[in-house]
């Protein structure tokens, strides 16, 4: 085995075996609402739950020259947010909404996305997305590393929505129709694959 300390190399080299080594990682695929009212939507991969009582999920956003990403600025300032699934079919979408733009730019208009009322939170969220949770601010942290400073958000899902095409005949979410994708290092993604199962011990 190869040792290798954190603190001797660099944020990209941290940043490039961290990506490549905990894989698959879920993308959140964000929408949020800046204070001129313009919808923001972004992914990140540093994302996943948290908790089922209370329902909670968490998303990390690393600080661009030490300021904040629209995305964690809006969460804070507006208290508020819509998390989709990303799958085969707006993972293309997903890539486009991760272009820098200026924050009284949307998104969602540039990428041709398509917004949908939600229902227990202000922010819209996505029809192109089979599953959402509609999320309310439960905590903001922020972390301190050598070159630069992380925010890290936990939401509380308020509202599940959900396509009735990705639910098998007993109601659950069948992974099969929802297709998620997966992130990995680089600019490399992964489709689901082959599924199998193991039993827990008793």
């Amino acid at each position: 085995m190869k040792p290798i300390d954190p603190k001797d190399i660099s944020k990209k080299e941290n940043y490039a075996f961290l990506t490549q080594t905990i894989v698959p990682r879920p993308i959140a695929f964000v929408t949020s609402l800046g204070e001129d009212g313009v919808l923001n939507a972004a992914p990140f991969s540093y994302f996943n739950v948290v908790s089922a009582d209370p329902p909670l999920v968490m998303i990390s956003i690393g600080k661009r020259a030490g300021e904040r990403k629209d995305t964690s600025r809006n969460i804070v300032e507006h208290g508020s947010f819509v998390v989709h699934v990303t799958d085969e079919d707006n993972v293309n979408e997903m890539n486009e909404t991760a272009a820098n733009l200026p924050p009284d730019e949307s998104e969602v208009e540039k990428v041709g996305l398509t917004p949908v009322k939600s229902t227990a939170v202000d922010v819209p969220g996505l029809q192109e997305a089979r599953i959402r949770f509609e999320c309310e601010l439960e905590q903001h942290m922020t972390f301190t590393g050598n070159e630069g400073e992380t925010d890290v958000i936990f939401g509380r899902i308020v509202h599940y929505h959900v396509a009735e095409d990705v639910l098998d005949k007993e109601g659950k979410v069948s992974v099969d129709k929802l297709k998620p994708v997966a992130r990995l290092g680089g600019k490399e993604y992964a489709k689901l694959g082959k599924v199998f199962t193991i039993d827990r011990p008793k």
